[in-house]
């Protein structure tokens, strides 16, 4: 692929209005709207729903560019830098810590089943993720190492892996299968972790290509890393496995690694709460039954 995007999409009175912002934007309405859509029929009032919208949006934003600054602190010397936010500098990942925190928080303050607000939202999130992504490639940024492939596309002269269509393309793929996972489900949180075991499993595997992972780590091993395209074995002190850091390490296959274990262990434990629930009103239901049987036999012999 060799066309280069223009990362504006429009001029406004002086003001470039980004491809970046419109597809992220546009991901979010999408997505609100889908689940606006399948509120009530998951227990959830629109207006509820939409209350839980308007406050975990921003602050996962919020979050999301705090993540991503906090790792690339060097690169930012005032606090338009910081909050700068059109040329890009998101981290999802934050953004998806932070807005689940203040979903939390909505659903305690209404009294709604978090894990309800989860699984209805969360195939959403996917879809807004899948369009989202390319703003990045609008911005020519979040991409991978460089390929013959021919699906690879032409950066700075060099043809490199679309790490941001492994991901939109996943992303795509995670809103349907979630989707019909939650019409299907048995158990609540079920939708909820599948996503955070497959988003995470596909994540730590196209972190590994990209050539823009933030690293958690000491600056003295951090900045030549960078420097040096993150080919550990160019960098004295750095640990690693082949081409896999170990230390310094990238935070998104950190804490992809984190939210697989989370979804796998939720997965379980909710399934077995759920099974246990089932088969004690299995036993009362057959109590029941039985409690009513031996009364209408007492009733008919007297």
């Amino acid at each position: 692929m060799n066309f280069t995007p223009n990362p504006v999409a429009f001029t406004i009175f002086g003001l470039e209005i980004r491809w970046y912002a419109l597809l992220i934007c546009a991901g979010m309405i999408l997505g609100t709207a889908i689940a606006m859509h399948r509120a009530p029929r998951r227990g959830i009032s629109q207006d509820d729903l939409l209350d839980a919208v308007l406050i975990s949006l921003p602050v996962g934003i919020v979050g999301a560019r705090a993540w991503y600054v906090i790792f690339e602190w060097e690169n930012y010397h005032s606090f338009f830098d910081v909050i700068n936010i059109r040329a890009g500098g998101l981290a999802i990942q934050g953004g998806l810590i932070f807005g689940i925190i203040a979903a939390f928080f909505v659903c305690r303050h209404k009294k709604i089943s978090l894990l309800t607000m989860l699984d209805l939202t969360i195939p959403e999130v996917a879809l807004a993720q899948a369009v989202g992504r390319w703003g990045n490639f609008f911005n020519q940024e979040a991409h991978g190492t460089a390929t013959d492939l021919p699906w690879g596309i032409m950066i700075d002269g060099v043809r490199v892996h679309p790490t941001f269509l492994y991901e939109s393309i996943w992303c795509l793929f995670l809103f349907i299968l979630l989707s019909v996972a939650d019409g299907r489900k048995n158990f609540r949180g079920q939708t909820f972790s599948l996503y955070l075991m497959l988003y995470s499993l596909e994540r730590f595997f196209v972190e590994q290509l990209r050539t823009d992972s933030l690293l958690a780590g000491p600056s003295e091993l951090v900045m030549p890393l960078k420097a040096a395209g993150y080919d550990p074995a160019s960098v004295p002190g750095v640990l690693h496995i082949g081409d896999f850091l170990i230390w310094p390490f990238r935070t998104a296959q950190f804490i992809s690694l984190i939210a697989f274990i989370a979804g796998l262990i939720m997965y379980i434990v909710l399934k077995h709460i759920d099974a246990a629930g089932r088969s004690r009103l299995i036993e009362k239901e057959i109590i029941s039954n039985s409690e009513k049987e031996a009364s209408r036999q007492q009733s008919t012999i007297k």
